[in-house]
């Protein structure tokens, strides 16, 4: 296996804040708030999205293949189709893209639909996977992060929520794992401290100074 490298707090911010430029900041912003895989972001839909009831779902993923065309591909197992809750932060960001994007549209005379792709390119094509990693990789290099890959922002989604007792099934289910013990193997290099933590809290339940 690959080794991960989830990003702390503060290395979080300093990325973001970092990424200053549209929709580089709304994209990478996204990756971190949810979890989700680089080719599922590129799947998205406007129709996937309900931002008012702030709710994402999953049901696509871009593909691009050896030839340089796209196609669209379901998950390959009925985890990877799922809802996730979004954050307020993550739904004002996803509205002011949207209202951006339908401006902009509306400008070159194209018609808005809800099965344009939410970070795809004005004309409706899709954006190239390896634009986004190679893009990740300069706002990284430049906030002094050239060793973090774009797939530990997945990575550090998992961990702070791990971090901050959240239980390994609702983050099983948030990444589209095939199994909660997939996720616990992944991520069992961080569930020693986070037992030490939830003794804590057991004592300071039952009133005892810790």
């Amino acid at each position: 296996k690959k080794e991960m490298r989830a990003l702390s707090v503060s290395e979080t911010h300093r990325f973001l804040d970092t990424c200053t430029t549209e929709p580089w900041r709304t994209i990478f912003h996204t990756l971190i708030w949810t979890g989700i895989r680089r080719s599922e972001l590129l799947g998205l839909q406007w129709n996937d999205l309900d931002l008012n009831l702030a709710l994402m779902t999953i049901r696509l993923s871009l593909v691009r293949l050896q030839n340089c065309t796209f196609v669209t591909e379901e998950p390959k197992t009925s985890s990877g189709t799922r809802t996730l809750d979004l954050a307020p932060s993550t739904c004002l960001m996803l509205k002011e893209h949207r209202a951006n994007h339908q401006q902009a549209i509306d400008l070159l005379g194209i018609p808005f639909s809800e099965a344009h792709l939410v970070f795809g390119h004005l004309d409706g094509t899709p954006r190239t996977p390896s634009t986004v990693t190679q893009q990740f990789k300069r706002i990284a290099s430049r906030a002094g992060l050239s060793e973090v890959r774009l797939h530990d922002l997945r990575h550090t989604h998992a961990s702070l929520m791990l971090q901050q007792g959240t239980d390994i099934k609702t983050i099983s289910t948030r990444l589209g794992h095939s199994s909660v013990p997939f996720t616990m193997d992944t991520y069992a290099h961080l569930l020693p401290g986070m037992q030490k933590a939830a003794m804590e809290k057991f004592e300071a339940a039952l009133g005892i100074p810790v």
